[in-house]
């Protein structure tokens, strides 16, 4: 091993691309990951619909134009993601939550698949009314 090889002071190498490596990663790991990037994603939502909220004051003309546009289903298929990133946020930060706490630590995979089966409810009602309104 040549001095290249090697970390910083002689310590062996460090993989820097172990941290994104997908292989041995349990399902409650996933379920983090997944929540913080849904987290992200109602952030970004939370900044797009202040911005959108802002043509109002336009007037009413603009809004009405902008209002016609939403009713496109490319953006009634948006409305359904959003509910679906709402509720895997809200139910599995409830699962976080308790199983962080302690509190059914050993029942995180039950946790799981129940906020896993809330969601899909939550979002096949949401993307039902959202569809036939």
């Amino acid at each position: 091993m040549t001095r290249l090889d090697r970390g910083w002071r002689g310590s062996p190498p460090r993989r820097q691309s172990r941290w994104l490596d997908p292989r041995g990663r349990h399902l409650g790991t996933w379920a983090f990951v997944a929540n913080r990037l849904t987290g992200l994603g109602l952030v970004a939502y939370l900044y797009l619909h202040l911005a959108i909220l802002s043509t109002l004051l336009r007037g009413p003309e603009a809004w009405d134009g902008l209002a016609g546009l939403f009713r496109n289903p490319v953006f009634l298929a948006f409305d359904v993601l959003l509910v679906v990133g709402l509720a895997f946020h809200g139910f599995n930060g409830l699962r976080v939550a308790l199983v962080g706490s302690g509190l059914l630590a050993d029942h995180h995979k039950a946790l799981l698949m129940a906020a896993s089966i809330l969601v899909a409810l939550v979002s096949l009602v949401a993307a039902v009314r959202i569809v036939l309104a």
